[in-house]
């Protein structure tokens, strides 16, 4: 079935009610448009030099003054026709130096935006990071008020020891008092001891 309608296409021609494929009888340069943007950067670059612009005047005086004061034979654009080899010749530079400069500040334009772009990432990185930085500052120094000090820990230990050094005093002033009273409580056990026993011994 295939080969029989592929037969009768063959035969018939090609059919109105489908599209005609378009193919290129010429095939189009290959032509990269990164390589053309590097070239016509490179090209406005050189337009923008004192070279280019001495090499410009050299070419036009030589120009004028070949075709002014040479010979009227050997003139190629003589002054008669008021130089129109050389007008069209600047202005054909003119006419493709513009979409070349306007090319190139587009390329520049877009790697301007790129790289701000890029600026303003890394600035809205790095201030993330620097809140960050100054939440944790602010955090370790809401813990470290209420943590104990070296010297917050001296001071309270200073203070047990006056304590305790005051406690001591008051113990050893209350010491003589407390000895004089069991001596005589010792005493008064010793003399009521030997009475008890004459009188166990008289009965």
């Amino acid at each position: 079935m295939a080969e029989r309608a592929e037969r009768s296409r063959r035969r018939d021609g090609p059919r109105l009610d489908q599209p005609q494929e378009f193919r290129r009888r010429f095939p189009s340069p290959n032509l990269s448009q990164e390589m053309f943007g590097v070239w016509s950067e490179r090209f406005a670059r050189f337009m923008g030099t004192a070279q280019f612009l001495i090499g410009m005047t050299v070419f036009v005086l030589v120009w004028l003054v070949w075709n002014t004061f040479a010979p009227t034979a050997l003139q190629f654009d003589p002054r008669s026709l008021n130089y129109t080899l050389l007008t069209l010749i600047l202005s054909l530079q003119a006419s493709y130096a513009a979409p070349l400069i306007l090319l190139a500040q587009n390329r520049l334009a877009d790697r301007d935006r790129v790289a701000l772009e890029q600026d303003r990432a890394r600035d809205e990185r790095n201030l993330a990071d620097t809140e960050f930085l100054t939440r944790e500052v602010a955090a370790l120094r809401i813990a470290m008020r209420d943590s104990a000090t070296r010297d917050f820990v001296r001071s309270e230990l200073r203070g047990l020891l006056e304590e305790m050094e005051e406690r001591g005093l008051e113990v050893t002033q209350r010491a003589p008092h407390g000895a004089a009273r069991a001596d005589e409580e010792q005493q008064d056990r010793s003399g009521r001891a030997p009475a008890s026993r004459a009188r166990s011994d008289q009965t």
